[in-house]
């Protein structure tokens, strides 16, 4: 059996065969690779632009309560002034 082996692998074109074909493997495990880190990177830039518009919409309300009235007088004001 080993002998049948060192025999195929000792021939010239069954070692360029080879060759071959593990340089199509790892040509084709490379660009499956490429492939993921791509869908990686867009899953983190789409988690990233989710999250900096809940940060943007969390400051607005933040701005919001910070400039509401402070008690139900302020509010009567604030209506009869007409600043809402």
């Amino acid at each position: 059996m080993i002998g049948l082996i060192k025999a195929m692998l000792g021939s010239c074109p069954a070692r360029k065969g080879l060759g071959i074909l593990l340089s199509a493997i790892t040509a084709a495990l490379f660009l499956l690779n490429l492939r993921r880190a791509g869908e990686r990177a867009g899953r983190l830039a789409e988690r990233h632009s989710t999250s900096e518009r809940t940060h943007e919409i969390q400051r607005k309300m933040l701005d919001a309560a910070s400039r509401r009235p402070a008690n139900r007088d302020a509010l009567a004001d604030r209506l009869r002034d007409g600043q809402f």
